[in-house]
C-alpha cells in the first residue's frame, strides 16, 4: 500500500508539473512503463534484450515520444497493443496534449503492433514509403508468430498502416519543435526511417543502430554499411537507437563504428567462406565469431544473419 501511495503521489506531482510547463525529473516511472527523460521534452522507454523466439514479451525495442507546444509525436510503439496501451498511460502521466503523429521507424513486429492503442481522429501514422506494402506482405506471418510468441498478451493487436508516407524527407511541426524524417535505401530493412529533432539535435535511428544487442539483418548488409557511413556524418548530439543504450564512456559515433566493425567483419568472412567452398551451415558457426564478446544474444542472431546473407552473396 505504501508503494502504491508513493507511485500515486509521484504521478500526481508529474501531472501538476506538466500542467504548468515545468521540467520533469530525469527518470520518470510513469506506470506501467519506465520513461527516461533524455532531453527537454523527449522521453525514452528502453526495451529488454530478449530473443523473439524465446522469452519475448513484446517489449524489446526502444520506444519514445516527443512533446511540442501543440502536440506529441510517438516514435515506435512496441510489439502488442498491450505495450502500446502501457505507453499511452505513461504519456498521459506526463502530458495531456494531443498525440498528433505515430512514427514507425521500420516494419518489424516489435516496433509496430502497439500502433492500435493510438488510433484517434487527431493522430496520423507516418512511415517509409514502402512500409504499407511491407506490412501487407508480412501481416499474416507477423500476426501468426506474434500470437505464438505472446499468446494472450497479443490479444486485440492489429497492424495500423501509415497514413503519411515518406519518400525522401518530410518535416513535421509539433509547435516550435520541428522533426525531420528521412527515408533510407534498403539497409536493416527496406523500410528504414530516421527522425531528427532540430531543437535538441537528437537523432532516432530505429534499428539502423543496435547498441549492446547483436544487429539483425533483414535487408541488405552492403546497403546497411553504406547508410551507416552516411549517418556518421549527422550533426546529432545524441542518438536514440532501436535497441540498447550507450555506456557512460561511449559516444554514439563509437557505437556506430562498433556496429560497422561487426557488419564489415560478417560480410568479409561470409564472402571468404563462399570463396573457399565452406557451406552455409559451417559458416553459421564461424563467421564473425571474433565479434562475439561485444554483443548480447550473439549466438542466436549471428547464425540468423549468416543464414540471411549467405544466399544473396553467393550470387555476387
Amino acid at each position: 500500500m505504501f508503494i502504491a501511495r508513493q507511485i500515486y503521489r509521484q504521478l500526481c506531482g508529474m501531472l501538476l508539473l506538466a500542467s504548468v510547463g515545468l521540467f520533469i525529473p530525469n527518470v520518470v516511472y510513469a506506470s506501467p512503463l519506465a520513461m527516461q527523460q533524455v532531453a527537454d521534452g523527449i522521453y525514452v522507454h528502453r526495451g529488454a534484450h530478449e530473443d523473439l523466439d524465446e522469452g519475448y514479451h513484446g517489449d524489446i525495442c526502444n520506444i519514445s515520444f516527443v512533446i511540442g507546444e501543440n502536440g506529441i509525436a510517438v516514435i515506435d510503439t512496441g510489439g502488442s497493443i498491450k505495450v502500446g496501451q502501457q505507453l499511452l498511460e505513461s504519456i498521459r502521466a506526463i502530458s495531456s496534449l494531443p498525440i498528433l503523429y505515430v512514427i514507425n521507424t521500420h516494419v518489424h513486429p516489435d516496433h509496430i503492433f502497439g500502433n492500435d492503442a493510438f488510433v484517434s481522429a487527431k493522430t496520423q501514422f507516418v512511415g517509409h514509403e514502402r512500409l504499407a506494402e511491407a506490412m501487407d506482405k508480412r501481416q499474416d506471418s507477423y500476426m501468426r508468430i506474434s500470437q505464438q510468441w505472446l499468446k494472450q498478451d497479443f490479444a486485440g493487436s492489429r497492424m495500423v498502416k501509415p497514413s503519411i508516407a515518406v519518400k525522401n524527407k518530410l518535416q513535421i511541426d509539433l509547435g516550435k519543435r520541428v522533426l525531420t524524417l528521412t527515408a533510407h535505401p534498403t539497409a536493416h530493412t527496406n523500410t528504414d526511417l530516421t527522425v531528427f529533432d532540430e531543437k535538441t539535435a537528437s537523432l532516432w535511428t530505429g534499428d539502423l543502430l543496435f547498441i549492446e544487442r547483436t544487429p539483425s539483418i533483414d535487408g541488405d548488409i552492403k546497403g546497411w554499411i553504406k547508410v551507416n557511413e552516411a549517418l556518421l556524418q549527422s550533426p546529432a548530439k545524441q542518438v536514440i537507437s532501436g535497441h540498447g543504450q550507450l555506456s557512460a564512456q561511449q559516444t554514439w559515433q563509437q557505437a556506430m563504428q562498433l556496429q560497422q566493425q561487426y557488419l564489415t567483419t560478417l560480410l568479409q568472412e561470409v564472402r571468404a567462406s563462399i570463396s573457399k567452398g565452406i557451406t552455409m551451415e559451417k559458416a553459421m558457426n564461424s563467421a564473425a565469431i571474433s565479434q562475439k564478446g561485444a554483443w548480447q544474444l550473439f549466438d542466436i542472431i549471428n547464425r540468423r544473419n549468416v543464414n540471411n546473407i549467405y544466399p544473396a552473396l553467393e550470387w555476387e
